[in-house]
């Protein structure tokens, strides 16, 4: 017997853990996304994961992550909810949950066409969009001849100072996981100074560039292309779409434009941080 709306309006919301990993990439993969479960495994170690039980017992019915950055900030990602109880106020229930543990931190997320009436209806306003583009990386453009070398454990303290003052906030506990979690993590470095990073994980079939952090868009340029070196996969990446002469770049070295997406914010007028050096996220989900 299908669920009333009154009913699904009741349904517990709970936390999520690590545990619940194959059952939120089950639900991804019931609404047409990719299964990503080693992201997953990051944002539900880092992050604070909330879902909704199906009844039925068939898994989740709902589900989301919040990653913290202190009470500055928290980012939303991976809002889902399952296909057959699509467009019934469940979302809705969801975030409205999420916003009421949250209390007064501002939030931010990155929204579908599809999702972003919901935000908008919750208070959120948009702010800006990124562009998906995946593909070969074929080096056909020209990249600044800026040094590019591994990262080091040595690097990581410069590292996330150079994230607090380009982010805007400290995001300690999110970047020290990346060592684990990336198979690619690079630095760039003049005159014995790190002016950006970029992180290169396995993702399905493609590595995801991000984050990118640069002084500018010739030392984001480096980094993509040293982490390009170092794969014989395709390449995806979500870039601000005011990086007009990266996304360009891109292009030119066969990355195509996927989609665009919303960035949404609530009780905040903007991100913090230098847009201007912060190229690309390190997951939709994570900022």
């Amino acid at each position: 017997m299908p669920i009333s709306p009154t009913d699904l309006a009741r349904l517990p919301v709970r936390r999520l853990g690590p545990t619940d990993l194959l059952a939120c990439a089950d639900l991804s993969e019931d609404r047409g996304w990719l299964r990503e479960e080693h992201k997953w495994g990051l944002l539900l170690t880092a992050g604070t994961g909330y879902g909704i039980d199906d009844p039925d017992g068939d898994g989740l019915l709902a589900c989301c992550v919040v990653t913290s950055y202190g009470p500055g900030l928290a980012a939303i990602g991976m809002v889902l909810v399952a296909q057959r109880h699509a467009r019934r106020g469940v979302g809705r229930r969801l975030m409205e949950h999420v916003l009421a543990e949250a209390g007064e931190t501002p939030l931010t997320l990155y929204a579908t066409a599809n999702g972003q009436p919901l935000y908008a209806g919750l208070g959120f306003t948009e702010i800006g969009r990124s562009a998906m583009l995946k593909g070969h990386f074929s080096a056909d453009a020209v990249t600044p001849p800026i040094p590019v070398r591994p990262a080091t454990a040595d690097d990581l303290q410069e590292v996330l100072r150079l994230d607090r003052e380009i982010f805007g906030l400290d995001r300690t506990p999110l970047l020290t996981r990346l060592p684990a979690f990336a198979d690619h993590l690079r630095v760039a470095v003049e005159d014995g100074t790190i002016t950006g990073f970029a992180a290169a994980w396995p993702n399905m079939d493609t590595h995801v560039v991000g984050p990118l952090i640069a002084r500018d868009t010739a030392t984001a340029q480096a980094l993509v292309a040293s982490l390009a070196e170092a794969t014989e996969r395709p390449l995806r990446t979500d870039v601000d779409v005011r990086h007009t002469e990266l996304v360009s770049w891109l292009t030119e070295n066969g990355l195509a434009p996927v989609v665009t997406n919303a960035v949404m914010i609530r009780s905040l007028p903007d991100l913090p941080g230098d847009a201007t050096r912060r190229f690309a996220p390190l997951t939709v989900a994570a900022g």
